[in-house]
């Protein structure tokens, strides 16, 4: 068996890998909708983030407004991710599920 080697590089941002699901193929929207479904299902708040391809493995990414704090429209929080694609197109996206009850992330998305 031949293990595949993913060549990563600094001076190349399209060749970065941000953990294990970005060596899946992009997300369609349909995908990303079907993710925050399932995340306002779970009654954890959706966040969105953004941040600069070489500053991605940095701590600190930009708060795109405030958590959606109570929001239970799919479609309200995908409209909230598209304009933060058009706000910061070069930037990387980050769509976050925080879980109340467990204080942390329920789940994390990186997005091109």
């Amino acid at each position: 068996m031949t293990v595949q080697d993913y060549r990563s590089s600094l001076s190349d941002p399209e060749s970065r890998k941000y953990g294990t699901f970005s060596y899946l193929p992009a997300m369609s929207d349909a995908r990303l909708k079907e993710l925050i479904g399932y995340l306002v299902k779970q009654g954890w708040t959706p966040a969105i983030e953004h941040v600069e391809p070489d500053r991605a493995g940095d701590d600190y990414w930009y708060m795109w407004k405030l958590p959606l704090f109570g929001e239970t429209d799919t479609a309200a929080v995908l409209d909230e991710v598209n304009a933060c694609r058009e706000a910061y197109p070069g930037h990387l996206i980050r769509v976050i599920g925080y879980d109340p009850k467990k204080q942390s992330q329920g789940t994390s998305v990186v997005l091109r």
